[in-house]
């Protein structure tokens, strides 16, 4: 594990592995409460013996509501209802169209198209270094992030480093020197230095020198008026070019993200979304939404403090477990 102290570069020992930790399931916690209204709607449809156009409208009046009250943007609500049942009124008609499942359907598919991106995330390759830099606002968890995305692909089997080029936050070189220590992921930093352009650089190369598979840069936090913070974060994307560009998107601040997440996007070539603090915050719908702003997958939930309380993120999946469906083929084949 290497770092800069008083112009010496050292090399330390790691802190054991810790034991695994068992985490309340993050699937339980996440938008619960959504998951549960928006089931609650179906089962209006149901138990009804008929449904007619004012049945329709109630349901999808709810399900709004249960996603307005989750902080998704008003825009895409509105998308959602109006798609829903223009495709309804469209294919209902139809002989023998089973009209609980094709409501329930359109739902969940437009739910599903929320959250996804055209854009394909970055796929590491084997022989090269994989060099991915992190990107996003302050007090967004970014520093924690990078050590859970490096524990994660370590653990994959990819040879994976940490560069701390954030100069800006006091405290951001301990808190990702502890990290790396407690994962075992080779670390580099300058206690000295306050250029992060320059630490980027001279982590890069050195980790470039040792082969290593995956080389993730973490970057200062800022907010979309911060231009001098901007300024050094397209500088760092220019020095150590790198094959993707995560931007850490905090939950807790709902629809808020999407300007901010815009602003990101027209700085640099944001690549791939991570959403932080996904542990049951009522507003996390908002930046499951806002992922348009960037026009860049979501790869990676945060679902809470622990290095293991990370999940993979696949826009289908998400969406039958938010709303408890073991199995979507059944309705996705009506």
């Amino acid at each position: 594990m290497w770092w800069r102290h008083h112009g010496l570069t050292t090399r330390v020992s790691c802190l054991p592995r810790p034991s695994p930790t068992n985490p309340q399931s993050p699937d339980a916690m996440v938008l619960t409460e959504l998951g549960r209204k928006i089931t609650g709607a179906f089962s209006r449809l149901n138990t009804a013996a008929i449904i007619d156009d004012d049945l329709l409208d109630e349901v999808l009046k709810e399900i709004a509501a249960a996603l307005l009250q989750a902080d998704v943007n008003v825009r895409y609500v509105s998308e959602l209802r109006s798609n829903v049942r223009k495709r309804v009124l469209l294919e209902s008609d139809a002989g023998g169209v089973n009209k609980r499942k094709l409501i329930q359907k359109s739902v969940v598919e437009e739910l599903v198209r929320m959250m996804q991106s055209d854009r394909k995330p970055y796929k590491f390759e084997k022989g090269i270094c994989n060099i991915v830099m992190f990107v996003g606002l302050q007090g967004s968890g970014k520093t924690t992030t990078c050590t859970k995305y490096a524990h994660y692909w370590n653990r994959k089997g990819w040879k994976t480093a940490l560069v701390c080029a954030d100069t800006f936050r006091a405290g951001a070189f301990d808190q990702l020197r502890q990290n790396a220590s407690k994962v075992r992921i080779p670390f580099y930093g300058d206690y000295n230095e306050t250029d992060p352009v320059k630490i980027a650089e001279e982590g890069v190369e050195l980790f470039k020198k040792e082969k290593y598979d995956l080389i993730i840069v973490d970057t200062s936090g800022r907010h979309k008026q911060e231009t001098a913070l901007f300024d050094e974060m397209k500088q760092v994307e220019e020095v150590v070019k790198p094959h993707d560009i995560v931007f850490i998107m905090d939950s807790h601040i709902g629809q808020a993200c999407f300007e901010q997440a815009k602003a990101f996007r027209e700085c640099v070539n944001v690549g791939s979304v991570v959403i932080t603090k996904m542990d049951g915050h009522a507003k996390g719908g908002g930046a499951l939404s806002a992922v348009a702003a960037t026009n860049s997958p979501i790869v990676f939930l945060g679902t809470g403090e622990h290095f293991d309380e990370f999940q993979t993120f696949e826009a289908q999946s998400f969406v039958m477990r938010l709303l408890g469906m073991g199995d979507l083929k059944g309705l996705f084949q009506t």
